[in-house]
Parts: structure tokens; sequence; C-alpha cells
């Protein structure tokens, strides 16, 4: 799964995705937790922008929004059939950018958080999905990240991570076709990333902060 993030260095971001436009301007955030709102790259008129989403998607026909706390993943596997994706996997797939998750080692008690970037230090592209809930007088728009199983080096923490995207296919993932564009929903290579752990201080999504992504001393 994916449950806890970090968004940092917007001019990195904005490169990196090839940004033409930013709604909402992206802060150095070290915890990012569900139901937050969150940094969501869509293809509007053919240009990639940037705005802020409710972390948790809430589908159009939902009568609660607090659907939203169950959704902030969907599964790569039933994402094209479960009813509260599959109309925005038709037609409403997104990036939601990042520079690195967490995640917590399993065997280990107390679970061990670990902070999971790139090796290259780029930024993460998660595939995502986004709709709209329209009750008149509120509308807000909210998102979920796609999750796959996990590849080599994850699966030594837990057995899901994010789908991570190669940049070249990010505009396939939002425009193409949809009997196809599952092709891209599975592990990253492993060699894209690496992992250590670090402070317990991240379990507590209230505490912020580049001291959460430190390397914990050997």
């Amino acid at each position: 799964m994916c449950g806890r993030y970090v968004t940092r260095n917007e001019a990195a971001i904005e490169r990196y995705f090839n940004l033409i436009k930013v709604r909402d301007p992206l802060t150095d955030r070290f915890n990012v937790a569900p139901t937050q709102g969150v940094p969501v790259v869509r293809l509007i008129d053919g240009e990639r922008v940037m705005s802020n989403m409710h972390w948790g998607l809430i589908p159009f026909w939902a009568k609660d929004k607090k659907i939203g706390y169950k959704t902030i993943n969907a599964r790569a596997e039933t994402v094209a059939t479960k009813p509260a994706f599959r109309a925005a996997y038709k037609a409403r797939r997104c990036l939601i950018p990042a520079s690195g998750f967490y995640e917590w080692k399993r065997d280990a008690e107390p679970k061990t958080p670990h902070f999971i970037h790139k090796l290259d230090e780029e930024p993460i592209g998660f595939a995502g999905l986004w709709e709209t809930w329209d009750r008149g007088e509120e509308i807000l728009e909210s998102c979920s990240i796609v999750t796959t199983e996990a590849n080599d080096m994850m699966s030594k923490l837990h057995n899901r991570m994010p789908v991570i995207l190669d940049a070249q296919d990010f505009d396939w993932w939002m425009t193409g076709d949809v009997r196809e564009v599952g092709q891209l929903l599975k592990p990253c290579p492993s060699v894209w990333l690496t992992a250590f752990p670090i402070s317990r201080e991240v379990n507590n999504a209230r505490n912020q902060g580049q001291e959460l992504i430190e390397r914990l001393p050997a």
C-alpha cells in the first residue's frame, strides 16, 4: 500500500513532470497523510496542470464523502472493476508527484519505518486516479494512488507498493486506451529505488521536517 509520502523541491517536480501550469504551489512536506490535500498532475486541454486534491477518492455516486477514508489506494488487480474506481480508471487517470514514500518493515516489532526514494534522486510519479464529487453546495476533487505487488526490493518491507511510472509513460497512462494502460500497472524495477530505516517520529502524521527522512545510525 502507500499511506505516507514526501513532496519537496517544487522546481524539481515542475521540471520532471514538465508542468505547464501550477494552480496550487507546492510546499515541502515530509509526512503527507490520507485525507489531506495533495498535489495531482492531470491533462487539461492537452497541458499538464498541477493542483491540489483530497487524498481518498470519493466516487461521484457516493452519498457520504467519508468513503474517502477507505479509498486512498486502488489495487491494480481490481481497479478496472471495483465500483469505487472503475469510472475514474476509464476516463480520469492522473499522476501523483512525490519525492519518496514510507513503508514499515512488517517482521520487526515495533515495526520499523523506512524511507524509499529513487537512487538518482529524481521525483517519483505515482499512477493515480481522480474524481469529482458534486453535491451542489459542495464540490470536491479527490484522488487515489494505484498499488501493485512489491518488487524484490520492496518485498523485504511489504507485499505491496505504489505503481511508479517511467516518465516516458506519463502521457500514455493519462490518455491511453483503457484496454492497454493496464500494462503499466506493475512493480517498477528494483534498481530504481533504495530504502533505509528512519525514526519512528514519522508514525505521527503531525510530525514534519527534514529530520524524518534522515537515516538512522547503524
